[in-house]
């Protein structure tokens, strides 16, 4: 009877002590991006335990208290949610957003603010078929987009956006031709004057495509049945 109480005691003690550690709280500091180095503003923190909500600043950098095993879940509109375990994070938390596919995605992160337009500017290159330039004077479409950049090439049938680059062993650039992956024949049938514009994106902008457009990708809007609209 002895030994079973003092086996009882010690394990309520220990169990005491284990309460005691997990309830423990610390401050939590943290940095949100996206593509490593572009920072996500007012992504929303949520600390799970208590339901504490904070957003991060300009800087992309936020600040919660929670327990030292806990979870934080960091959302923010356009992105994939993700979820933190504290007792991960040693020091501080750098948490790396991914895009959702498709265009919207990208549009719908700059209206939140959490990215802005200077870092959607650097990654795109947009070229417009109205008076200011003239895509009458080029004979297919590859012309028009080699020309419209010295960052882009084309090399073994593939458009090759110069500093980006994939781990899957291709660089060809992702081709999509009003918002539908296409192959370089469809882009050689197009006639130029029947283009409405062309973006090239890299970095931020063609992650909105996922893995696809790991090697940048370049998008083409046509005019409707091939007129002026």
């Amino acid at each position: 009877m002895k030994y079973i109480f003092t086996t009882l005691f010690s394990f309520a003690i220990l169990c005491s002590f284990t309460s005691i550690s997990y309830a423990q709280e610390r401050t939590l500091k943290g940095h949100v991006t996206t593509l490593e180095n572009i920072v996500v503003v007012n992504a929303e923190v949520k600390v799970l335990s208590s339901k504490e909500t904070v957003l991060t600043d300009s800087l992309g950098n936020f600040e919660v208290s929670c327990l030292l095993k806990d979870k934080i879940k960091i959302s923010a509109n356009g992105f994939y949610s993700q979820k933190v375990k504290t007792e991960e994070i040693p020091n501080e938390a750098f948490i790396n957003l991914v895009f959702k596919p498709g265009e919207k995605n990208l549009n719908v992160a700059m209206g939140y603010g959490h990215i802005n337009e200077k870092d959607k500017s650097y990654a795109t290159t947009t070229i417009k078929n109205d008076n200011n330039y003239k895509f009458a004077k080029y004979s297919n479409m590859i012309e028009l987009i080699t020309n419209s950049s010295p960052s882009i090439i084309v090399s073994g049938g593939s458009i090759l956006i110069r500093g980006e680059s994939s781990l899957n062993g291709s660089s060809a650039a992702l081709i999509i031709i009003n918002g539908v992956d296409a192959r370089m024949s469809q882009l050689m049938e197009l006639e130029p004057m029947n283009v409405k514009s062309v973006d090239v994106l890299k970095g931020a902008a063609a992650a909105i495509y996922g893995s696809r457009g790991a090697n940048g990708a370049v998008v083409i809007t046509t005019k409707r049945g091939g007129n002026n609209e």
